[in-house]
């Protein structure tokens, strides 16, 4: 059988079944940007590749995925960083104007261009860690032009600096100064939604359900109008206040429900029912000082699926390393290490709606994978600081260090 490439003498940390389905001593080969075989070292006899690689005893896994980000905006926050360093509150700031809305003025006010130059590092720094796709969020426009641009620039960005984009529209991320909170949801409705959709720039359509954003009922609203045109729904719940809002979601099928902090026992039923994945955020439970832990334990035993995320944002989760982030989930929210690699790849994946295709080393899944220098798949979560990325794969298609041996 003709493959296109084959890794051999590698570790495998396949993600496929339960845990993390580590293959010591492995091979995986792939074919036109698939995966077409994974096993154990003498399994490849039948192969024939175009290409070798002799993988020196390195650990590879699926590459990382960032399944909640706010990557595209123009500005930054450090000022509001220092007010909450003084004891000013998240919620004391948004309702001061600051907040979401100050990354709005300025998002509003860069041109694509100028949101490009300004995103794409941030975008760089997730790939240097073995990120193959990021999902970015909308919510800095809260106009049509201004979300559309914001999702033109995910995606143009996506496409040049070769990371699977995944994108999502958040019109509903905040009230804008000046409109009312029940006709702003109306126009979210009623004409973002249905023109994005008609244009394909989201898959997904995200809310925050907060006290300081929008109500249950106007979630609702959100949820019907993103199903009416044919898209899935995710949502920011229970972050500050038990709102309910992972309950509501729970019962539109939601891919996830995001933050959680405050869930209580029927939002978890709920989840576990529908099969919406918790993501978990700690940069940004470490960043706003919060006292509050997801019910992890709770979510365990309901059998609710663990994603983890940066939630890379302005600001309350200034955070680019989704190692850091699985050492804070670790740290923080006390998650095994199985847990963290899963929340970055598998489960990941499955909070896109993505996981029949990334996420797992298995035989159809897209070829896309990290390739460490580690002894041990726990020092993708132990190190601080660190970085063992040795290349990372897309599609089948290699960014190799001139080091390694092609036969």
């Amino acid at each position: 059988m003709h493959v296109d490439t084959l890794w051999s003498n590698v570790h495998l940390i396949t993600l496929d079944g339960e845990g993390l389905g580590v293959i010591r001593d492995g091979v995986l080969a792939c074919a036109d940007g698939r995966i077409v075989h994974v096993g154990a070292a003498g399994s490849d006899a039948h192969l024939q590749p175009t290409t070798r690689i002799d993988g020196e005893g390195r650990w590879i896994s699926p590459g990382l995925i960032d399944c909640h980000t706010h990557l595209v905006y123009a500005g930054n926050r450090a000022n509001e960083f220092e007010q909450r360093l003084q004891g000013v509150s998240y919620a004391e700031i948004a309702r001061a104007g600051g907040g979401i809305v100050s990354t709005v003025r300025a998002t509003r006010a860069a041109t694509p261009e100028q949101l490009a130059s300004e995103s794409r590092p941030r975008l760089l720094a997730m790939r240097a860690e073995g990120v193959t796709t990021i999902e970015i969020k909308s919510g800095y426009g809260l106009t049509l032009p201004d979300e559309r641009k914001q999702l033109q620039v995910a995606r143009a960005l996506g496409e040049e600096c070769r990371v699977n984009v995944v994108t999502t529209f958040l019109g509903a991320h905040a009230v804008p100064p000046g409109r009312e909170a029940q006709e702003y949801t109306d126009e979210v409705c009623n004409v973002m939604i249905p023109a994005i959709a008609a244009e394909g720039l989201a898959e997904a359509v995200d809310v925050f359900c907060e006290n300081i954003a929008f109500s249950p009922a106007q979630a609702r609203q959100v949820f019907e109008a993103a199903r009416a045109n044919g898209l899935s729904v995710k949502i920011h719940a229970e972050q500050l206040s038990n709102q309910h809002g992972a309950e509501l979601a729970a019962r539109f099928g939601a891919l996830s429900a995001d933050h959680i902090e405050h869930l209580d026992d029927a939002g978890i039923a709920a989840m576990a029912a529908a099969g919406t994945v918790a993501v978990l955020l700690p940069g940004a439970f470490y960043f706003t000082r919060d006292t509050t832990l997801p019910p992890i334990a709770a979510l365990r035993a309901a059998g609710v699926p663990l994603a983890l995320a940066t939630d890379s944002n302005p600001g309350t989760s200034p955070l680019t390393s989704p190692l850091l982030a699985m050492n804070m989930g670790a740290t923080l929210f006390r998650l095994t290490v199985d847990e963290c690699i899963a929340g970055f790849t598998r489960e990941a994946a499955r909070a896109l709606g993505h996981g029949e295709r990334i996420g797992r080393l298995a035989v159809g899944m897209d070829c896309d994978l990290a390739i460490w220098d580690i002894d041990a798949p726990a020092d993708l979560v132990y190190r601080i600081g660190f970085n063992p990325l040795h290349a990372r794969v897309v599609r089948g298609q290699p960014d190799l260090p001139a080091s390694w041996s092609n036969t």
